[in-house]
């Protein structure tokens, strides 16, 4: 353990062997060195362990980490002992003797961080047991990792997570850091009421994952779109989500049969078929699964090189954590999915036919039509996807479908004026569906009963369609244009005035596809699926060096029975190839080997550093 003295900068070059920190985690591990709490926003891969396992080095005592299943755990132990970082984990999973040891090591001070389950952390007497701890603190912070699950809104609430606000009550002189990668306002909010961080800062780093291709293809064939696609993808490890249980299995034996090594994950099967898909997936290289939602936050592996969807996912925050789980060690990933018309009547009647209360089904109504315009976004998706969770990007990212093929376009200014206008005169308070209504001259209860008929607006929309009256309040909230009414009812009122204004002159145009995007296209040049080169970005790399250090990795990993990407990630590897230390000093040098893997592993990367011949 570091003393409390121990620059965060130097535990992170000493330890992690990076050589800075990225983003804003420098700020938030000295605001929780210095007995700060507060709650974190950090897109998956961003760096968000690093922002309470740096502080737990640096303050004395032991850190507790909050973590909802025993796979992530398991990854996060496994990886801080290849550091050389006093880690353990206390779970169901655990037998006997294995808890014996752990509680052998908080009895005796030995331990610098425990993982637990919140189920563990609130039952029996583990909290009275954390209160008499010996040695210096006792206690060094407690971190909530995936903390949007304490959210009653959220696809992923844990019941357990509201009655974490009792660590305020019971150590209020402990900093508290609650985490996720998902989570828009109204979550966050909530976050920071139930588990009593009013006091505390809220850090929002940015949710761009520019690394990760955004595309999106019309649904027409999907087994064999799929199959397209993962082709183009043989040797890489990827995630294929599907919304039913016996949609997972089909697809999963389709994949099979045709040469792919699939296999399939959903809460059906056994515990021990989960987890031995679980495993084979953690273990190997190329595995792809075919899974339900529920295979989802225990995914720690950093070479995901894609995820796939079949069916439309329930909402944007949903579809922002299943794709970040692409790409999480910074290198091309792609998130690929398809969607169509039939996909959006089912997942409403979903909502319709739930036992919700009627704010929470109007709730995920908003949701979905945000998902919805993602889907039939005209123009960049990455900045229709960051503006959902409030993030503005200057220019277009050109690393998505939208950017990188065109759709053809329609001059919408004199509809999209017209729809502006029947929010005004409205009262900036109503939903799509009245404001279709009102535009196409419907004769409705609602129309009659608050005069709308009497409008200047009513019945001037019937050049355009009921969908596409649709179609065209989705795009314009996408672009920022609408924005819902912050009493979360449902209504929409308009965007910022200086964009709003132009178009309403007449200043500015608007071009946009009308209706569903057009069928499948190919970008000029390639008749790839998603656009990206196999592989990674392996430039300047030895190809028989790096084929010679993943082999070795292997080795190491089965012998130690943990996951390849435990012992060293990708990057780490690809630098090598590219470098080519040829002594400790300049080993030292690469990210992702810190002083403990240099002492563990530095002398066996020499050697096969040393025997490798570059064919150049």
């Amino acid at each position: 353990m570091s003393s409390p003295t121990t620059s965060p900068l130097e535990v992170l070059q000493r330890v992690w062997g990076y050589p800075a920190f990225r983003g804003p985690q420098e700020t938030i591990v000295q605001h929780v060195i210095s007995g700060g709490s507060g709650l974190v926003l950090m897109p998956t891969g961003g760096g968000k362990s690093l922002c309470y396992q740096v502080p737990a080095l640096c303050r004395p005592g032991l850190a507790v980490v909050v973590s909802p299943l025993i796979a992530l755990m398991q990854d996060q132990v496994e990886a801080l002992q290849q550091l050389g970082v006093a880690a353990a984990a206390l779970h169901s999973g655990l037998e006997a003797r294995a808890v014996a040891t752990v509680w052998s090591q908080l009895q005796t001070g030995r331990l610098t961080l425990l993982y637990v389950s919140p189920e563990r952390l609130l039952g029996g007497d583990l909290l009275e047991r954390l209160a008499t701890l010996p040695g210096p603190g006792p206690l060094a912070l407690f971190a909530i990792d995936e903390a949007h699950c304490v959210s009653q809104w959220g696809h992923d609430f844990r019941p357990e997570y509201i009655q974490l606000g009792v660590l305020a009550e019971r150590f209020p002189a402990v900093p508290r850091l609650a985490l996720t990668a998902t989570a828009d306002p109204r979550t966050r909010a909530e976050i920071v009421e139930r588990l009593q961080l009013q006091h505390g800062q809220v850090f929002l780093a940015s949710f761009d994952r520019p690394n990760i291709r955004y595309v999106l293809r019309n649904k027409e064939q999907p087994g064999r779109q799929l199959q397209a696609f993962l082709a183009e993808h043989r040797g890489e490890a990827g995630i294929v989500y599907a919304r039913s249980r016996s949609r997972v299995d089909q697809l999963a034996r389709e994949l099979q049969a045709a040469g792919f090594d699939a296999v399939a994950y959903h809460a059906g099967l056994s515990a021990e078929q989960r987890s031995a898909a679980l495993q084979r997936f953690r273990n190997e290289a190329a595995v792809v699964v075919v899974a339900t939602i529920a295979f989802g936050m225990g995914i720690d592996k950093p070479d995901v090189r894609f995820v796939a969807h079949v069916d439309l996912p329930k909402s944007l925050e949903a579809y922002y954590q299943e794709t970040g789980r692409a790409g999480r060690d910074g290198l091309p990933a792609v998130a690929w999915m398809l969607h169509g018309p039939a996909d959006i009547p089912q997942l409403r009647r979903f909502i319709d036919d739930s036992t919700a209360p009627p704010e929470q089904k109007r709730i995920e109504h908003g949701k979905l039509e945000a998902l919805i315009a993602y889907s039939e976004a005209a123009g960049c998706r990455r900045q229709v996807l960051l503006r959902h969770f409030g993030e503005a990007l200057a220019e277009p990212c050109y690393n998505c479908d939208g950017c990188l093929e065109p759709k053809a376009l329609a001059d919408l200014s004199v509809p999209a004026q017209k729809l502006l206008s029947a929010v005004v005169r409205t009262g900036q308070r109503f939903g799509a569906a009245h404001l279709v209504d009102v535009l196409l001259g419907g004769s409705t209860d609602k129309i009659r009963q608050l005069g709308h008929q009497q409008l200047s607006v009513y019945g001037i929309g019937r050049e355009l369609d009921r969908s596409q009256w649709r179609t065209l309040v989705r795009q314009l909230t996408g672009l920022g244009y609408l924005v819902p009414v912050p009493d979360g009812r449902g209504g929409l009122q308009l965007g910022p005035q200086e964009l709003v204004r132009p178009l309403l002159r007449g200043e500015t145009t608007l071009a946009l596809p009308l209706g569903m995007p057009q069928r499948e296209q190919r970008r000029q040049g390639t008749n790839r699926s998603d656009g990206i080169s196999p592989g990674v970005d392996d430039a300047g790399a030895d190809p028989a060096l790096l084929e010679a250090l993943k082999q070795w990795r292997r080795e190491q990993a089965q012998r130690q029975g943990v996951p390849p990407y435990v012992v060293f990630h990708d990057r780490t590897l690809l630098e090598l190839a590219q470098r080519r230390p040829a002594s400790p000093a300049e080993l030292a040098e690469i990210g992702g080997i810190g002083a403990a893997k240099l002492e563990r592993y530095g002398a066996a990367l020499l050697t096969v550093l040393q025997a490798a011949e570059s064919p150049y």
